[in-house]
């Protein structure tokens, strides 16, 4: 991703400073760009388009936060940390006793209104000039736009939505909080547009494609129990799409299954760090990747790190036997100390498991940010895998289920985890829904979707604390709350 800073201001977090994009990789945001977000004389050329998409492209760096939050809520994992007062903001999450006042949802927050109001910034301005394949552009500002605002409406419910275009100073005096049906129209009409407007192959690595496109839709209409729709457009992605499973999972989640066959849509994360603390989100690395390192670890393959965001012995047992998945998800420090050599200590909550799929590996010697934030691991945050459950679960839910379908995907996932079909599932009805439901637990574990698993399909009680009612949504931040001068009001139980 590139670097970037910004001066944000409180009130609804716009931004309105001057965005300084350098360069870093060899992805698609490599490029060093400027251009003043507040400027009406902005969007003469295509430059200028291709650089505020750039722009656009750069807060999803910060969606790291989003996943690391989204596991620790839910009841795959504890906090961790060095000690119960270790950043005080994710204890409380994963406690069930988050307030208001919490500066990571306060972080979270701004990061993803951030990155709504860079991609409306081209939609306000997307008949100023044209040129040939502006509608491409125009089409994954609009993907943007919908996936920030799919995070806003996950985490808090009802938000502000402006379609026109950017916020701007005093709308938070005047723009209600839109009721979430109505975010989640929004988020439809952009994510059609975008499928009408982009093919499946990316102009360049990191962009969004139809597939993408496609594939957040489905995942949007999961959201609302809207199953035959997304049963639809996830056939779609399945039958059309170029995307194939990895045949190892082991491999996914190395530097070398970056993009890979099974990638659907990725956050491109480098070690270039950001040089100056006024950033929104100073390290280019994806720093939930140093955050969950096992503390103090010295030996082969990893790197040590802060030792959050711990799996339980809860989520290790929903492994069956002869899953391979699980050595590539959870790593055993014990039995790898073992086996390895390997020294570690120990952090606050210690299970003796670990997310290895975003465990910091071993570079070079001379690689930045081993030790720290900066590590280059993308996330990988629409896999096939994903793509298929959500098929699976879309057919075995809608108005007139299709279970033999439902079982073709889900099984399809289970062939590569176990490396043959002896344990499909062959199942119908609730007892099906149930093992897609386990299925998409034991998948995608450590990639931060099952709090929300839990909470769309009304399980949210499985989680300790977890309170019926209130716990669904995350409370609007105080000061948001403050700024509106009384015109949004706080989530129940809040």
């Amino acid at each position: 991703m590139k670097n970037y800073k910004q001066k944000i201001k409180l009130a609804f977090i716009f931004i309105t400073s001057l965005l300084v994009l350098g360069a870093c990789s060899d992805d698609y945001l490599d490029n060093s760009r400027i251009y003043a977000e507040d400027s009406e004389s902005y969007f003469n050329s295509e430059t200028d388009y291709y650089n505020a998409l750039i722009g656009a492209y750069d807060p999803l760096q910060s969606t790291f936060v989003n996943v690391l939050l989204g596991e620790i809520a839910s009841n795959n994992t504890l906090c961790g940390g060095e000690s119960a007062t270790d950043v005080p903001g994710y204890q409380q999450i994963d406690d069930m006793i988050h307030t208001p006042v919490n500066d990571d949802l306060q972080n979270l927050w701004g990061w993803m209104f951030g990155g709504v109001n860079r991609a409306a910034y081209i939609i306000e301005f997307q008949d100023k000039t044209d040129f040939e394949g502006k509608e491409i552009i125009i089409a994954e500002a609009r993907f943007l736009r919908a996936y920030y605002n799919f995070e806003l409406v996950k985490w808090f419910g009802d938000i502000p939505i402006k379609p026109e275009g950017r916020f701007v100073f005093g709308d938070e005096k005047s723009i209600p909080r839109s009721p979430k049906e109505d975010v989640y129209s929004l988020i439809e009409e952009d994510l059609e547009y975008a499928v009408a407007n982009l093919t499946y192959t990316a102009p360049e690595i990191g962009r969004a494609t139809k597939g993408s496109a496609q594939a957040l839709l489905g995942k949007v209409y999961l959201f609302q129990d809207k199953f035959d729709e997304a049963a639809t457009v996830l056939e779609n992605v399945i039958t059309n799409g170029p995307y194939v499973l990895e045949t190892d999972y082991d491999t996914i989640f190395e530097f070398a299954g970056e993009n890979g066959t099974g990638s659907v849509f990725e956050v491109q994360y480098t070690d270039v760090q950001g040089a100056s603390f006024e950033c929104l989100q100073c390290s280019e690395g994806n720093v939930a990747v140093g955050f969950q390192g096992v503390r103090g670890y010295n030996g082969d393959l990893f790197t040590s790190g802060f030792s959050f965001n711990v799996p339980t012995q809860e989520v290790v047992d929903e492994f069956e036997d002869g899953d391979n998945r699980k050595d590539v998800a959870i790593l055993d420090i014990e039995a790898w100390a073992a086996s390895t050599g390997a020294e570690y200590t120990t952090g606050y909550e210690h299970t003796g498991y670990f997310n290895r799929k975003y465990l910091p590996r071993k570079r070079s010697a001379t690689a930045a940010g081993d030790l720290n934030i900066t590590n280059p691991n993308n996330y990988r945050a629409i896999r096939y895998a994903d793509v298929l459950l959500m098929a699976a679960e879309a057919y075995n839910r809608r108005s007139n289920p299709d279970d033999d379908k439902a079982k073709t995907y889900l099984n399809m996932v289970r062939e590569r985890a176990f490396g043959n079909a002896d344990n499909n599932i062959t199942t119908t009805g609730t007892n099906l829904t149930a093992a897609i439901y386990k299925e998409r637990r034991v998948e995608l574990v450590g990639e931060g979707h099952h709090f929300f698993d839990l909470v769309r399909t009304g399980r949210g009680t499985q989680i300790s604390g977890f309170t019926v009612g209130k716990h669904e949504v995350f409370p609007i931040p105080l000061e948001e709350i403050q700024f509106s001068q009384g015109n949004w009001s706080q989530n129940q139980g809040y």
